[in-house]
């Protein structure tokens, strides 16, 4: 009886930590793949708070109070029934718990996933290395900015998004007055698929070509800035080496997720971010809002950084990053105009409205003509239940082309993700890529098919999800 009564026990303190860790990964991380957990828990570095420790703790309240109930129920089952009943009770339950974290986190799809290996890249990975790019005359300056968890789906949906009135108005006016690539024939954008579904992983597969792949629950080859992929060419490798200075403007810590080492060796980015700014007096030490500093800063540090940056006579490269998007709920500052029931859109239609400010300023400098600007969304929201979807729509990820250097009308109907972004960007700038791939990532300019079209956007991410030999030798860099 005491052996039984001792395995009852030690089954409900799994249960009750598996349960604990479920409601804690939920209440963190939404609806965020197991992939995902995984890299951020072993790269919160850059944040204000350890997600390990925060995670024991929570899970270890969670358990003592599930512990007290269970002890409660267990003596008044006992009164009435043998030790047997509370002895399969518990293991009834944690069989329940464990296959619930299984399914919620995706920890079952990855385990496979992880057993089974694909020669993808074999077959289809372009390295730069390896085929002839070639820039014109004169080279064209870029503007990337990166807006958090925008996609097509808040747009009208007169123009292919799902809202009665939209939450972007401005970026929907862009979207219909310059270049949008689609997977309709009205405004729309990128598939995601696995390993670019948040912001480090998306800005990797937008400038390599490829997924961020989690290669183990322990291996973490991202902890620095000479193991973050060494044997990728990526868009800031190519342009620095064509005489470009590059630039990543953020208002978190860049540090947060390994961005700061992928930036720092792929391209010699010149970072600013939440720290540069209390370094240069533009924040007080103490000033800490959202996830460091507001959107309204960052526009504002940008228009000053630009000023400085085309006065140097030579081609850039500035990339931005926008957060007040970010979920749960987004971030609302002060000025922002309450035009919807919701935080969520709110934040949407503020960030709309600074993103149209910023852009109409840039078209006032001189060194517009001269500039290519893409406005991308880097991964769609992971607010639940946000969007009240129609069975057959595609959620997909926004983006627009300003000013590019060349024109297509192969733009509407494609079926891409963000890994075609790649290419795409040096294509618009007037670069001629030698095969029009790079990555794993077509030239949308051009009438190459891209992977999610010449193979389904299904098996595609099917094989992205699966163990990469290639992957870890190559470009990994993986003994």
């Amino acid at each position: 009886m005491k052996k039984k009564q001792i395995i009852t026990y030690i089954l409900i303190i799994l249960t009750s930590l598996a349960l604990g860790f479920l409601i804690y990964l939920s209440t963190m991380f939404y609806a965020a793949s197991f992939e995902q957990i995984l890299y951020s828990i072993q790269n919160f570095e850059g944040t204000t708070f350890n997600a390990m420790e925060v995670g024991i703790i929570y899970t270890t309240l969670f358990t003592i109070c599930f512990l007290v109930l269970f002890f409660l129920v267990d003596k008044i089952l006992k009164k009435k029934f043998n030790i047997n009943i509370s002895l399969l009770c518990s293991l009834i339950l944690l069989v329940m718990s464990i296959s619930l974290l299984g399914l919620k986190t995706g920890v079952f799809k990855f385990i496979y996933n992880k057993s089974v290996t694909t020669d993808i890249y074999e077959e289809y990975y372009v390295s730069a290395d390896d085929v002839e790019i070639t820039f014109p005359e004169n080279k064209r300056n870029l503007i990337y900015i990166y807006l958090e968890s925008v996609e097509s789906t808040s747009l009208s949906i007169d123009n292919g998004g799902t809202a009665q009135v939209s939450y972007m108005p401005n970026l929907e006016d862009l979207a219909l007055d310059n270049l949008n690539f689609s997977n309709t024939d009205k405004i729309g954008g990128a598939l995601q698929v696995d390993g670019t579904t948040w912001t480090a992983a998306a800005m990797v597969a937008q400038t390599s070509g490829i997924p961020l792949t989690v290669v183990g629950i322990i291996t973490n080859p991202y902890k620095d800035e000479t193991n973050f992929l060494p044997g990728v060419v990526t868009l800031g490798d190519i342009l620095y080496e064509q005489g470009y200075h590059n630039y990543l403007m953020l208002g978190s810590d860049a540090t947060f997720g390994g961005r700061k080492y992928y930036f720092n060796l792929h391209g010699n980015y010149e970072i600013f971010d939440y720290y540069t700014a209390i370094n240069e007096n533009k924040i007080d030490e103490d000033y800490f809002e959202w996830w460091g500093y507001e959107d309204e800063k960052l526009f504002a540090y940008s228009k000053e950084r630009l000023l400085e940056i085309a006065s140097n006579n030579e081609p850039f490269n500035y990339t931005m990053l926008t957060a007040d998007t970010h979920f749960t709920d987004g971030y609302l500052e002060s000025d922002c105009e309450l035009k919807f029931d919701t935080n969520y859109a709110n934040s949407f239609y503020c960030s709309d409205n600074r993103i149209g400010e910023f852009i109409n300023w840039i078209k006032e400098q001189d060194f517009y003509d001269n500039t290519t600007i893409i406005i991308t969304g880097d991964h769609l929201t992971m607010q639940s239940n946000f969007y009240d979807l129609p069975n057959d729509y595609n959620r997909t990820v926004y983006n627009v082309v300003i000013n590019s250097n060349v024109s297509t009308v192969n733009n509407k109907n494609r079926i891409f993700t963000t890994m075609d972004m790649y290419p795409t960007t040096l294509a618009s700038l007037g670069v001629n890529i030698e095969g029009n791939r790079l990555g794993l990532g077509t030239n949308l300019f051009s009438d190459t098919k891209t992977l999610a079209e010449e193979l389904s956007i299904e098996v595609l991410n099917k094989e992205i999800s699966k163990k990469s030999n290639y992957y870890n030798k190559k470009l990994l860099k993986l003994n």
